[in-house]
């Protein structure tokens, strides 16, 4: 999923919106029900990028013509290094249709889940404006 990973590396968070399929689920590292449609998913993507830094993929695990993607990623929350890989799955149209991600240590994670929890209100009224427009 070069598209993917290149959007993300390259800030352009508008492509990856386009990349998302209208029905995307996201399960998040942090949060036990996933969330479903494109709108909620790239609100999120949008608050996780606010939240990332120094966020950089550091490798790519897959068969690049196939459905399934894998990509390991290195980022810091704050004082908080983090490792986590995003798992991608396209639909017959080469769409995300799922989106899992997971990431480590522990004390990462809580770092991540504090500091997407401070993005809550605006994350949700991006949605709510994107699932309108």
């Amino acid at each position: 999923m070069r598209t993917f990973r290149a959007a993300v590396e390259a800030h352009d968070l508008d492509a990856v919106e386009a990349l998302l399929a209208e029905d995307v689920v996201f399960t998040s590292p942090v949060v036990f029900k996933p969330y479903r449609g494109k709108a909620v998913t790239a609100a999120i993507l949008r608050g996780v990028a606010r939240v990332f830094e120094d966020f950089r993929y550091v490798r790519e695990i897959g068969d690049p013509d196939g459905r399934d993607h894998a990509l390991v990623f290195a980022a810091r929350v704050g004082d908080r290094e983090i490792t986590g890989c995003d798992f991608l799955h396209l639909d017959e149209d080469g769409r995300i249709d799922e989106l899992t991600v997971m990431v480590r240590p522990l004390s990462g994670a809580q770092a991540l889940a504090a500091a997407m929890g401070a993005q809550f209100d605006r994350i949700a009224e991006a949605a709510a404006a994107r699932s309108q427009g």
